[in-house]
């Protein structure tokens, strides 16, 4: 039964002293108790935007006479509380702790103390402030027929679905029991479809859709979509899953590519463990480009161009399955052990399917370190969060999102493959991912790993050993910049040269034309464009018009190019760009894309810029949603 909430002064100082200091952004004591096993039986209730249900923990003990279990929770309600099938008295605080939520703390009876294995019932029921969900009408569908919902738990989301640990440095099997009138993904194998409940009143029937998920993962990884979807083949092992009017397309998009793509992966690390590799294409607000939940990639549908030109998202989804979900990083002060890997094993695939071409590798990294660029030029060179191993100890790691821990991490590991040798380093790749496979690791643990690994060859031992390590951890701003094979980057670079002196001199002998970019892949016209934002703001209407007239990318399709664009037209303070830019915010709620757009929109026309915060609100992931307000309240604030 529920006992009299305990007061905060109390709660805070316990907050200080239940977690170990590998991971900070929890409040479990998850060094005494470790889940081992997560059952999740919900309710999918579209009317009231709720889950409803009961979690089953199974935890086992790891410190002797331990009597409490404490869980993080988040804006959920707890009603009640069962260990192996007995009432227990459980304590959730009376106010939060931000930005990490409120512990709940059950109480072990004195006849469970020497129980190594507790199975802990909690009924619970999520409420309107959740941050891990996102409910759409009908009218925010594509065919404006059913609702939509889906979860998006990283990084310390889950907590705002049921109480558990929180934290990156724990892993359990998962059952999933979810019952819903629209078809359901969870983030395991489906194991089932069952009739639970007849419809009434003209409303469809709820089916008990079941998953099991096997291999140990991480809270945040857990994963939960509903709504009218379909699926159709992708692969002899992959499907892809989206609404129904937009299947066809998004077949057409990832079928050529995702079964190449996952034997590359296989031949640099080891066979494919998680049986099946599908994707979820979801509405667009959704805030990533592409979530890495094992089996269903949630991924957002700006990927799906037309030209297949954007399917690198899904070899960096795909290559999480080794690098983030099998190996997880201990703590998200340790982020880039997920996102460096995962960058530098996305790259390896698209110089694989390449024919072993690092220029196009390279190319990309190009891309990669122009996103690092602006990343540090956001936080400030100085900043904490442009380490490596930042300091996140009592702050949110949304707060710490960027591209850093990606493009920072990614080019430590460049670096390490290019010091060594690609040969030594490739035997070096499958040694990391067995030696920590379904298991959680910091940055101290690779590097002892890499050491050890190394340390009979004396030669690339010296090499390791001579690394300055507290630097790359570290320091803040940027790291050496590698030297990257500019080849298929140059003609982008001459062409944007040609236009920065067109800015200056009206009179200068260019006459731009569709035939400048004929040629250029997709990626081509994105660094042409990152190169002109670097002096966008001294671009005439004129011109930015003309740009986006000649070379198409005014009514592009594809929202790397035509987001790119607006950006520059915000840079020059081109007022016909304002209200598509506007717009463009109004439909796609991808973080990478809303951020800068909005960042520009700001200084522009900050009404316009406050008008249309408010009138998609609604329409933005609440990830998405409290990122645009913070910049906002800064902005107004006069930070930068």
């Amino acid at each position: 039964m529920a006992i009299r909430p305990i007061s905060d002064a109390v709660v805070e100082k316990a907050a200080a002293s239940i977690h170990q200091p590998r991971d900070p952004n929890t409040l479990s004591n998850y060094n005494a108790w470790r889940t081992k096993h997560t059952t999740a039986d919900f309710a999918i209730d579209f009317d009231a935007k709720l889950l409803v249900g009961h979690v089953t923990l199974t935890l086992a003990r790891l410190a002797k006479g331990e009597s409490k279990i404490v869980l993080d929770t988040s804006h959920v309600d707890v009603s009640s509380v069962e260990i192996s099938g007995s009432k227990a008295d459980y304590e959730l605080a009376s106010s939060r702790i931000e930005p990490y939520g409120t512990p709940l703390t059950i109480q072990v009876r004195d006849k469970h103390a020497n129980d190594e294995h507790l199975e802990v019932r909690i009924g619970v029921q999520t409420t309107k402030d959740c941050t891990a969900l996102q409910w759409l009408t009908p009218a925010q569908t594509s065919n404006k027929k059913h609702p939509y919902m889906f979860s998006q738990c990283q990084a310390i989301h889950a907590r705002a679905l049921f109480p558990c640990q929180d934290t990156p440095d724990m892993k359990s099997r998962y059952t999933f029991n979810i019952r819903s009138p629209l078809p359901v993904l969870a983030s395991g194998l489906p194991t089932g479809v069952k009739d639970f409940q007849h419809g009434k009143d003209g409303k469809p029937g709820t089916l008990l859709y079941t998953f099991h998920q096997a291999i140990p993962m991480p809270s945040y990884l857990f994963a939960l979509a509903s709504g009218d979807i379909a699926c159709a083949s992708i692969g002899p092992r992959s499907t892809v899953w989206t609404g129904p009017e937009e299947l066809k397309d998004c077949q057409w998009e990832f079928e050529r590519d995702t079964e190449p793509y996952i034997q590359a992966a296989e031949k640099i690390v080891y066979p494919y463990a998680w049986t099946t590799y599908n994707v979820l294409v979801l509405p667009p607000s959704f805030p990533y480009g592409g979530m890495e939940n094992p089996v269903y990639t949630f991924a957002t549908p700006t990927v799906v161009s037309g030209d297949r030109q954007n399917v690198d998202v899904i070899a960096h989804e795909l290559s999480h399955s080794w690098s983030g979900n099998l190996v997880s990083n201990a703590s998200w002060e340790h982020f880039w052990l997920n996102e460096g890997w995962t960058v530098y094993l996305e790259r390896r695939l698209l110089m694989a399917l390449h024919g072993g071409d690092e220029k196009h590798r390279d190319f990309s990294s190009i891309i990669g370190w122009k996103a690092l660029t602006d990343s540090i030029a956001t936080f400030g060179e100085d900043h904490e969060f442009t380490k490596l191993i930042p300091d996140l100890k009592g702050k949110d790691p949304d707060d710490a999102f960027s591209s850093i821990p990606y493009e920072k991490g990614f080019t430590f590991l460049y670096h390490l493959e290019k010091l060594l040798g690609m040969e030594k380093w490739d035997k070096f790749i499958p040694h990391y991912f067995t030696e920590y496979k379904e298991r959680s690791v910091d940055s101290y643990e690779f590097k002892a790993t890499l050491l050890s690994f190394f340390e009979s060859d004396s030669e690339a031992s010296k090499k390791l050993n001579d690394i300055d390590w507290d630097t790359w951890f570290y320091k803040p701003g940027f790291p050496p910049k590698p030297d990257f094979d500019t080849t298929l980057a140059d003609q982008c670079y001459a062409l944007a040269d040609k236009w920065e002196t067109l800015s200056s001199d009206s009179d200068f002998n260019f006459t731009p034309s569709a035939a400048d970019i004929k040629d250029f892949t997709s990626n081509q016209s994105v660094v042409f464009l990152e190169r002109v934002q670097t002096f966008g703001h001294s671009l005439s209407d004129k011109l930015v018009k003309q740009m986006g007239d000649v070379y198409g990318f005014a009514g592009s399709k594809n929202i790397e190019l035509v987001s790119r664009y607006y950006t520059i037209g915000l840079q020059a303070q081109t007022k016909a760009v304002y209200q598509p830019a506007a717009d463009l915010l109004g439909k796609v709620g991808r973080m990478k894309f809303v951020r800068p757009i909005f960042r520009e929109l700001m200084i522009c026309d900050l009404e316009l810029a406050k008008k249309t915060l408010e009138k998609n609100r609604d329409f933005y992931h609440p990830i998405c949603r409290g990122m645009m307000e913070k910049m906002l309240a800064k902005h107004q604030s006069g930070e930068q």
